[in-house]
């Protein structure tokens, strides 16, 4: 499989896990989706607000822009629960088409930028692309449970389940 398809695959399928969390999550009253139920950003908003600050104000900006944003992972960048998901819904969309535009060779080059402490990094492209899905499915996989301790369903996110609902 070529970098194009495998990259689109991964950016349909992190759509779609976010949508399905997002409507799992609708359900929740507003005390137990702000509550701290242990997670590393302590809470289902506070873990829907880390990934719209890394995937889409920090990772995409990198990868679309060439830019090196400074923001705190853990930064509400968005307080009102429906314009977080509905953030995370664009945001999520936008890296279809972005990935699209690249060529192909760009996947074999380097991701250059400054981190958060002010030193410049260069990085595999396609491995840190990797790395920016792998996230976001890890703390997806942290509200999911989330979800189960405040006795709620826990969507199905696995991606042979895209696969075989895509097929």
């Amino acid at each position: 499989m070529d970098a194009h398809t495998h990259f689109t695959q991964l950016a349909r399928y992190n759509l779609w896990a976010t949508q399905r969390l997002l409507e799992a999550a609708a359900p929740l009253g507003e005390a137990d989706y702000r509550r701290d139920v242990g997670l590393f950003f302590k809470s289902v908003h506070g873990t829907l607000n880390h990934l719209l600050v890394g995937e889409h104000l920090l990772w995409r900006r990198r990868f679309a822009h060439g830019e090196s944003p400074s923001v705190a992972l853990d930064s509400e960048a968005e307080a009102d629960r429906a314009r977080l998901a509905q953030a995370l819904r664009d945001g999520a969309a936008a890296w279809v088409p972005l990935i699209a535009s690249w060529p192909a060779e760009r996947f074999e080059g380097r991701l250059s930028y400054t981190n958060m402490r002010g030193q410049v990094m260069s990085l595999p492209f396609a491995t840190t692309l990797a790395h920016v899905f792998n996230h976001g499915t890890h703390h997806r996989g942290q509200i999911t449970a989330a979800l189960t301790q405040l006795g709620q369903p826990a969507p199905e996110l696995d991606l042979v389940f895209f696969l075989q609902q895509t097929a």
